[in-house]
């Protein structure tokens, strides 16, 4: 389980998006979301996907790492697309059963939005794969501290943010814990019937939400104890600084965002 949960984990890699500006790697996958939410038409799709092979490509991450990004939410893609395919409308009715209409627009459409959730879930993992937590905080506070003057707490919200990437694969790495914790007691995870099945895993949850508070608990004294809070800005040792390469970066992904939307546009 815990394998498959990319988010929060980190992969050393001495590759060039690894290297990169935490900022430029933020900036440039929020550009390639976005163009990716408004791509239209087969060459705009053939063009975010070669875009995003590169970038997969570039971080020296095998590609199984994050194909393991989607085991998570295949329940999630196949919901959507069969969401599509019986209630999407359209003119060319390929079967009707009562109020369920199958169109081969509606098909086309499942389809569409099925591939950008798919794109947008691997660009987003290169983030995560490539760049610390840490790192990921201070780049998010950097780009946000014009926010600062209209007394936005910038600071904390990069913490917030920081803290639930890095405990997302610690919690399910406790959950996996105790699963094999109840199952060498004799719980039964694998009984037949929805009602069963559920409340098999009460066992898991109950505990789970217990030390997930403890270890939340220990957490805020640590940042108290650390004088973590409103007051003085807070200085670091390690400075992000722009370089050729992230400026070059930078100007690539923008030039890729054009071609998008042009893309779309004819």
């Amino acid at each position: 389980m815990a394998r498959n949960v990319i988010i929060g984990q980190y992969v050393q890699r001495p590759s060039f998006f690894h290297r990169l500006d935490p900022r430029t790697k933020i900036l440039s996958i929020f550009m390639f979301a976005i163009s990716i939410l408004l791509t239209e038409g087969p060459m705009s799709y053939l063009a975010a996907t070669c875009i995003v092979v590169l970038c997969v490509f570039l971080t020296d991450i095998p590609i199984k790492v994050f194909m393991n990004t989607l085991k998570p939410i295949i329940v999630i893609l196949s919901f959507t697309l069969f969401f599509h395919i019986l209630f999407s409308k359209g003119e060319h009715v390929l079967l009707s059963v009562g109020i369920i209409h199958i169109t081969e627009e509606g098909i086309k459409e499942g389809i569409k939005v099925v591939y950008r959730i798919i794109l947008m879930v691997i660009i987003a993992s290169l983030l995560t794969l490539t760049t610390k937590p840490l790192d990921i905080t201070y780049g998010l506070e950097r780009l946000f501290k014009p926010l600062s003057i209209f007394r936005v707490p910038v600071e904390q919200f990069s913490l917030m943010i920081s803290i639930t990437l890095r405990f997302i694969p610690t919690i399910v790495e406790e959950a996996e814990k105790i699963m094999e914790a109840q199952k060498a007691r004799g719980a039964q995870m694998n009984n037949k019937g929805l009602i069963k099945r559920i409340s098999g895993y009460i066992p898991i949850i109950i505990p789970l939400i217990v030390s997930s508070v403890q270890r939340a608990e220990r957490l805020s004294l640590a940042i108290d104890a650390r004088g973590y809070g409103n007051g003085k800005e807070r200085t670091r040792y390690h400075q992000l600084i722009y370089c050729k390469n992230d400026y070059i970066a930078f100007v690539i992904s923008f030039v890729f965002f054009l071609i998008l939307l042009l893309l779309k546009v004819f």
